[in-house]
């Protein structure tokens, strides 16, 4: 019986010693990790660098065109057997005056996509970082699961030896001992699984993260300072998903626009000057005005489909909307659940622990078997594994609550990262500079610099 007074002791000990274990890593030292190394971030940035150049591309639109020729040409008359040749060099230059606002049109609403696509990156983001949690706190909740059953396994070992010791002396029967046996198979077949699950944990944690893991330290819950109404408001401000939306149905009214003033005419100059192989110049210049009259109903469509996909940009907001909302109260319940969770588990632990308690010394004094004390100890593990998953579950919500309200960002967070300016890039491309510009060369910097 005094050895069995021990081994509860060092039951409990090894429980109640899991959370101490030292650690290297927190969580927002991974989440910065998760940020610098997320392919997926790389990706979508270089999405915005090519909407930013779609701004330059309808900038150029207003701006002079100039091309250059060179022609070489052998006519032979059929009246004479001597071949005439001409070589001619020359450039032609063409802009646009006027056409009723149409060019401005396009770079406003390309200017919207950039802003849209902003925001499209801003929830990348969010992905990213709660991908991130997720990870890290999965990982922790294996790794104690991991530590649990390992106690467990040597707690129930040396059980099955005090039985065997017991057996031996006439003080219990086979059947006790089986009891134990088939209680450690079972202790060891679960501390498999959870090893597996850790594995497992441990793969996803270097994909979201970008290096393996490295005990990591406990977590505590993001504080949440709103109510779910409060919260429901700020996401229709601050939600990356609504602002995108609310960028591409502004693009989708100026393309309406564009697409009516597309039936207006223009009014462009152009001009040519060149030389021949005489040295002889001449120059050229115009004032054009023209629109069009019929196109076979292409122009028409143009506009119909415009207003069509306006109208899919309204509804899409509205959709978005009502997602966000819905997010919103979804995460706030997955809350609420998880702290009342992890408020029961608590008490189920204290309880379990008092229970263990009672049937250890209940068996001391010979009032309880060897698998009444199995049964309790059972209680007790499972009490310990049910707190550690409420514990992460908490920690999870409350990061989910962060981004249904468009709140879980680097910048928010304030992680320890260098943050991504989408507008340094789009300055210096918004004027459509030319390759051989001082401002050209600088973006030439910058591509060799983000390609490093």
């Amino acid at each position: 019986m005094k050895l069995l007074r021990t081994i509860g002791a060092g039951l409990l000990a090894a429980l109640s010693s899991l959370p101490l274990t030292a650690h290297s890593e927190t969580l927002a030292t991974a989440l910065a990790s998760a940020y610098e190394a997320s392919g997926l971030l790389d990706q979508n940035r270089a999405l915005l660098r090519a909407a930013d150049e779609d701004v330059a591309q309808a900038a150029s639109a207003l701006m002079p065109i100039i091309n250059w020729s060179a022609r070489a040409q052998v006519t032979r008359p059929i009246s004479a057997m001597v071949d005439n040749e001409s070589i001619r060099l020359q450039i032609m230059g063409e802009m646009l005056l006027y056409d009723f606002g149409a060019s401005q049109l396009a770079i406003d609403a390309q200017k919207e996509v950039v802003l849209a696509t902003r925001q499209s990156l801003v929830d990348v983001e969010q992905q990213v970082l709660q991908r991130a949690v997720n990870a890290y706190m999965n990982y922790r909740r294996d790794a104690e699961f991991v530590r649990l059953r390992e106690s467990n396994v040597r707690v129930i070992t040396q059980e099955l030896r005090a039985s065997q010791d017991r057996f031996e002396v006439g003080a219990i029967t086979r059947t006790d001992v089986s009891f134990t046996e088939a209680r450690l198979a079972a202790a060891r077949s679960m501390l498999a699984a959870a090893q597996g699950g850790l594995a497992r944990s441990a793969a996803e944690y270097l994909a979201a993260v970008g290096h393996e893991p490295s005990g990591l330290g406990p977590v505590s819950p993001a504080p949440i300072a709103r109510s779910a109404g409060d919260a429901v408001a700020l996401a229709y401000q601050r939600h990356p998903q609504m602002l995108e939306m609310q960028h591409n149905v502004a693009a989708a009214e100026l393309m309406v626009q564009r697409a009516q003033a597309s039936l207006n005419p223009r009014v462009t100059i152009d001009g040519t000057a060149g030389v021949d192989d005489e040295g002889s110049a001449a120059a050229q210049f115009g004032l054009n005005i023209g629109g069009p009259i019929y196109q076979g109903g292409r122009l028409s469509s143009l506009i119909r489909q415009s207003v069509a996909r306006r109208d899919a940009a309204r509804a899409g907001l509205h959709m978005v909307s009502a997602n966000i909302e819905q997010g919103v109260a979804i995460a706030y319940a997955n809350l609420a659940v998880a702290v009342a969770g992890a408020e029961a588990s608590q008490r189920q632990v204290d309880a379990a622990r008092v229970a263990f308690e009672g049937v250890r010394e209940e068996a001391n004094l010979g009032a309880r078997t060897t698998l009444d004390v199995l049964n309790a100890e059972q209680e007790l593990l499972d009490a310990q594994t049910s707190l550690i998953s409420a514990q992460v579950d908490q920690v999870i919500a409350s990061y989910g609550v962060l981004a249904a309200t468009g709140l879980l960002t680097a910048e928010h967070l304030g992680l320890p990262v260098q943050a991504y300016d989408p507008e340094a890039y789009y300055n210096l491309v918004e004027s459509a500079p030319v390759a051989r510009s001082e401002q050209g060369r600088a973006l030439d910097r910058v591509l060799q610099a983000i390609g490093q």
